[in-house]
């Protein structure tokens, strides 16, 4: 599932001027990696800043200037007048689970309830286009993970992202903003805005007033997946914004989710794709807890709440062993001439229910087809 990559070792630098930290990461050339690399070679924040010009001489970039300080200022009073607060690097309150990334943002924007980023949080991601039943189970998703204790963090698009915060405003959520804090984006999320900033907690990287661009998001989405012990994908089409973010996830060494869906929706393509690559298959808030159990918190005493009854937890499930044995025996039957599902049934002298279950399973693999008749093909 990846390795967490490390930071670049430096002192913390509590002792360091906010201000300064803000400088260097907004002068020019200088992202996340090179912020952390520069500190660490001099030791601290206000010497990089010192050292800065010199640096990007030796690189060959002449009359080089530091970000002038009026510009972070202006930025400064720019977000307290939008009702945030600036939260820089080894400040008490900047999020720990950010801590272990090479790209860790040296500065953020936070609006509304701080204390959220110091607790377990795990991100609900998914398509913006999603369907009603995507919508639906994000909702439920979300709820019953806030109704256990954590935090959900999302990315505060249209589609799953606007459910799982609307979901968990009374449960503690934090919208990661591609823009400024003070930006709404898109403009049908002001009313979700305004309340996760009175309920949940706002948060951004970039300089209050920046309207977001193609390139933010991904940078969004490394935040996103960083906060969080898990990610969760909801909806997902093959090549989207949210297999951006569990892939930079697994980078990151956090354990991804996905919620399985039909093999001719589109929007389920991204989350079949990672269940086949090794996601874990989730169906509800209790498959995530289960996973997660051992490592966050015990589960609920209570049922989970949602727009219908959460199941019983599942019973034990088959080895894996097992499991591989049946799908050898399946697709032994199989070829690529198409054989009616009840004629395989019969010939494996195994319980219906079993033989569908797993035939679903290596549907979503891409293993075996299904056409018109009940009949079933095989693909590998």
């Amino acid at each position: 599932m990846g390795q967490t990559s490390k930071p670049t070792p430096h002192p913390t630098p509590l002792d360091d001027d906010p201000l300064d930290c803000l400088r260097l990461i907004r002068s020019r050339r200088v992202g996340p990696v090179t912020w952390h690399r520069l500190v660490a070679e001099h030791g601290s924040v206000a010497a990089a800043l010192a050292a800065l010009p010199e640096v990007a001489r030796a690189a060959g970039v002449e009359n080089y200037a530091s970000c002038p300080v009026e510009v972070v200022r202006r930025e400064l009073a720019e977000g307290r007048l939008a009702g945030a607060r600036l939260i820089a690097w080894g400040e008490p309150e900047y999020p720990s689970a950010l801590c272990d990334l090479p790209d860790a943002p040296p500065a953020l924007w936070v609006k509304g309830d701080v204390s959220l980023l110091s607790r377990p949080m795990v991100a609900l991601v998914g398509a913006r286009n999603a369907s009603s039943l995507g919508l639906r189970m994000a909702r439920r998703m979300a709820d019953g993970l806030g109704q256990a204790g954590l935090v959900t963090v999302s990315g505060l698009a249209r589609g799953i992202d606007a459910e799982a915060h609307a979901a968990t405003l009374a449960t503690g959520t934090v919208a990661v903003q591609a823009g400024g804090i003070d930006v709404i984006y898109p403009e049908e999320n002001a009313g979700l805005t305004a309340q996760i900033a009175e309920k949940g907690c706002l948060l951004s990287e970039q300089c209050p007033g920046l309207q977001p661009q193609a390139r933010h998001f991904p940078l969004r989405n490394r935040i996103v997946s960083g906060l969080s012990r898990a990610v969760v994908v909801v909806e997902a089409a093959a090549r989207s914004g949210s297999l951006i973010t569990a892939r930079t996830a697994l980078d990151q060494g956090r354990d991804v989710f996905a919620v399985p869906g039909h093999p001719f929706d589109a929007r389920a393509t991204g989350c079949n794709i990672l269940i086949r690559d090794g996601a874990t298959l989730v169906r509800h808030a209790q498959d995530v807890l289960e996973a997660m159990g051992a490592k966050v918190l015990p589960f609920p005493a209570q049922p989970l709440s949602g727009d219908g009854p959460i199941p019983e937890p599942t019973p034990a499930r088959k080895p894996l062993a097992d499991i591989t044995a049946l799908h050898n025996q399946i697709l032994s039957r199989l070829g690529p001439s198409p054989l009616a599902e009840d004629q395989l049934i019969r010939d494996l002298s195994l319980p219906p229910a079993t033989v569908t279950a797993q035939l679903v399973t290596l549907e979503l693999e891409g293993r075996v087809s299904r056409a018109p008749g009940g009949l079933i093909s095989r693909l590998d």
